[in-house]
């Protein structure tokens, strides 16, 4: 099974055209020293330029004042400008020429600067180009830290539609996956204590505001509820009823496009010389304009202009002040990093503790990028690894530990990585699996052994699948990953005591949420990890194999958490043997 996984570099060839691309140019592509700056801190910034470029000089042109950076040939015309200098260049074998390095250091800024910056390049014969095809940059610059309470999350992901109708209420009688199924806002208050059960203390929950699709994600209105799905006094019940659970809501917000049937874009096709018609990019007006995907019914907001960005985060400041404790942001990489400095700037201002993760379905160099502007991003690269690993048992035991040891150096302590084995874009883990609930309980161990806080699909905890893939003939379908959540004698009551012992050690276990991390052995089979936090210790292992496996650790360890009955382990001084059924594991702590 070719496991798919939606995004802009699903293939090896999208890859190397994404390479090919950015190195030809004139690139910046983030190279910011550091990525957050403090205040007061000075601020490197780089580029390349690609052997095809014939350029003479550069300059960097910069803002604070939250406005645009304009000027012509190094002079600025709004805000201010610097020379940049070539530093080295270097040879490059697959562009098959010199790649050229230029920077420049900016002094820093004070606490709540919103710096945009852009760069220019005279050419040879006189005309100005700008890089990465003109776009402008931004950061925000402030000292918050993430929030306390998101290293300790336990997030359930709720498809609002597919979870629960309200009381008395049953599920719509539909012909196709893409209908209503009746899934309300009062539904999830009713299912609150189901939730505090299973151990989760942050809800997100899929797109909530108006929608003509059972997904959400074309609004036609940011600032109201779809009523189908209920009302804001359901949200303003669910809010409360939640937070006195302990609860945290999180939802989901989509600023790169909306539905063509938003009012805004109705005026703006309709009426030439409509207020709205800059808030869209048309190629050939009325019919041809800029969307999400291609997809014509989702046309993509233009956020360089300012009453449609202005729309957007105005949205995100009042949901904050509704009530709401973060966001989940959609389609991350579509709006400019400006936009996302300035989001930065008003969610903090709004809310200093709200979280806010996206949605980047790119490499982890690109993830990085969003450093100071989101708390974080969504694991998709962790993602991919435990589903090669496990639910495809493609990578043995020294691949996954290599990939896990290099995965954590990668990204800095502070950068939120919310894990997670599916979602409602991909097939569900248990059905990439073969149905092997082995597999799926080995994968979550795993998960919730690692630092970033676990995100749990609504229904994978109970044994939720699918009747077909989410790919088929060549197209999408993702709703085959949406069906209704199974409630009482359908769901697997095995799995869902798993979940909760799983969840609860982890919220009992500072190691577990807070410590450092390191792989301590492996081999073909097995996978050993240390978490660790001040003296608390805590050791996971995996069997990836589909024979069994014994280890010994020096001391005595006790069982914790065990995905298989027949783990077991026994005491011969000075060491403790565990033996491990296939595709088991075990999570121990130390007898003191």
């Amino acid at each position: 099974m070719d496991d798919f996984i939606f995004g802009t570099l699903a293939t090896d060839q999208l890859r190397l055209e994404r390479v090919y691309g950015s190195r030809a140019g004139i690139s910046h592509a983030f190279r910011r020293v550091p990525l957050d700056p403090l205040p007061a801190q000075p601020v490197k910034l780089v580029l390349s330029v690609g052997p095809k470029e014939t350029v003479r000089r550069g300059w960097v042109y910069w803002t604070t004042d939250g406005s645009d950076p304009k000027g012509t040939l190094g002079k600025a015309e709004n805000g201010f400008s610097a020379p940049l200098f070539l530093t080295h260049t270097e040879w490059d074998n697959v562009l098959w020429g010199y790649l050229s390095y230029y920077e420049t250091v900016l002094a820093g800024f004070p606490a709540g600067t919103l710096v945009r910056y852009r760069f220019g390049f005279e050419k040879w014969g006189g005309e100005e180009v700008y890089s990465d095809k003109g776009q402008i940059f931004g950061f925000y610059v402030d000292d918050d830290p993430l929030p306390g309470w998101s290293k300790d999350a336990v997030v359930y992901e709720i498809f609002v539609d597919r979870f629960s109708p309200a009381k008395n209420q049953a599920w719509r009688k539909v012909r196709t996956l893409s209908e209503f199924f009746g899934g309300t806002l009062k539904g999830i208050v009713e299912r609150l204590d189901y939730i505090a059960e299973l151990g989760a203390n942050v809800l997100w929950l899929t797109p909530i505001f108006p929608s003509p699709s059972h997904h959400g994600y074309d609004a036609t209105d940011f600032f109201e509820i779809e009523p189908r799905l209920g009302s804001k006094e359901d949200l303003r019940l669910l809010l409360t009823e939640a937070h006195d659970l302990g609860i945290r809501i999180i939802l989901d917000f989509v600023p790169n496009h909306v539905s063509n049937q938003h009012p805004f874009f109705q005026q703006a096709i309709s009426n030439p010389e409509s207020p709205y018609r800059n808030w869209f990019t048309f190629y050939r007006y009325p019919d041809e304009y800029e969307t999400f995907f291609g997809v014509k019914s989702l046309p993509q907001l233009n956020l360089r202009y300012p009453p449609a960005r202005q729309y957007v985060l105005d949205a995100a400041r009042y949901w904050l002040e509704f009530g709401v404790d973060g966001f989940r942001v959609d389609y991350a990489i579509g709006p400019a990093a400006d936009f996302w400095a300035e989001f930065r700037m008003i969610t903090r201002q709004t809310k200093p503790d709200c979280w806010t993760f996206g949605e980047i379905v790119d490499p982890s160099d690109v993830q990085m990028t969003f450093a100071g502007q989101l708390d974080g991003a969504l694991d998709f690269i962790l993602l991919e690894g435990l589903r090669q690993a496990i639910a495809f048992g493609r990578w043995n035991g020294f691949q996954l530990a290599s990939f896990l040891e290099r995965h954590q150096i990668y990204f800095p302590e502070d950068f939120s990585r919310p894990s997670f084995l599916d979602n409602h874009d991909m097939n569900r883990f248990l059905w990439a699996a073969a149905g092997d609930q082995r597999r799926l309980k080995l994968a979550a161990l795993l998960q919730f052994s690692l630092s970033g806080p676990p995100v749990i699909y609504y229904g994978t905890e109970v044994g939720l699948s699918q009747q077909r893939d989410v790919r088929q003939d060549g197209r999408g379908v993702p709703e085959e990953s949406r069906l209704p959540m199974l409630w009482g004698g359908e769901q697997n009551a095995q799995l869902l005591d798993f979940y909760r012992r799983l969840i609860g050690f982890r919220k009992q276990s500072t190691a577990l949420r807070r410590g450092t991390s390191g792989i301590v052995d492996c081999n073909e089979a097995l996978v050993v990890l240390l978490r660790r936090y001040e003296q608390e210790k805590i050791v996971t292992i995996i069997n990836l194999s589909t024979a069994e496996q014994t280890y010994s650790l020096a001391d005595q360890w006790l069982i914790q958490i065990q995905t298989d009955e027949q783990c077991v382990v026994s005491f011969h001084h000075p060491k403790t043997d565990i033996l491990l059924p296939p595709l088991s594991g075990v999570i121990l702590s130390p007898i003191l």
